[in-house]
């Protein structure tokens, strides 16, 4: 658990021993659904490596990205549903393989009434949380769908520190809420332009960077 206590030292030591007594460490494999809408969360996740996409779902099955989950974060909206007892709202799936804590949703009262730096933390999530999904929302009202693409690729990297994707046209089409056509088409624009390299289910985005 060295992990644990290099990324999560600025919490109470108690705490700390708290988490490691309760808490259900689990691995996740690349694409792998953590949470799903509409789920009942009995536990919510604290990352240890590995990266989290939460996106919501219209009915017609096109996914809206909300924000990523890296090391030492934990997702805000499992949070407040945890607190409001409703099923969750969102969807979360592994980026790649990816490393957790499972806290059981019962401690989330006592440990923001008993530990100080729990309640910071947990408030900093939700100020955090709350900027992203300001962005997101700015992106689509605002920002052409090219615009939105290398955007998207951008906060990627920056989440994850990659300047690949792997993953279909169709998968990102589905995460900016647009067709196939319209994405492939954009990508080869990009291309053309020496921005990023194409190969089957693959991206090399680099030359955004």
């Amino acid at each position: 658990m060295e992990d644990f206590y290099a990324q999560y030292n600025f919490l109470e030591p108690e705490l700390l021993e708290e988490i490691i007594q309760i808490a259900v460490r689990k691995k996740f494999n690349q694409h792998e659904t953590l949470i799903r809408e509409g789920q009942f969360i009995s536990s919510f996740p604290l990352v240890l490596k590995g990266l989290i996409r939460v996106s919501r779902t219209s009915e017609a099955g096109n996914e809206l990205l909300l924000y990523y989950l890296q090391a030492h974060e934990v997702c805000a909206m499992s949070l407040t549903c945890c607190m409001a007892r409703q099923t969750s709202e969102v969807n979360a799936v592994a980026e790649e393989e990816t490393e957790v804590l499972l806290i059981p949703v019962k401690m989330l009262d006592a440990w923001t009434t008993k530990y100080p730096l729990w309640k910071q933390y947990v408030m900093q999530t939700f100020q955090n949380r709350f900027r992203e999904l300001i962005n997101t929302l700015d992106a689509v009202a605002f920002l052409k769908l090219d615009e939105r693409l290398v955007k998207y690729f951008v906060d990627r990297h920056n989440k994850s520190g990659e300047h690949t994707f792997s993953g279909t046209h169709q998968d990102l089409a589905l995460q900016l809420n647009s067709s196939r056509e319209v994405i492939s088409r954009l990508l080869k624009k990009l291309e053309n332009e020496g921005k990023v390299s194409l190969s089957r289910n693959f991206i090399d985005f680099s030359g955004l960077l």
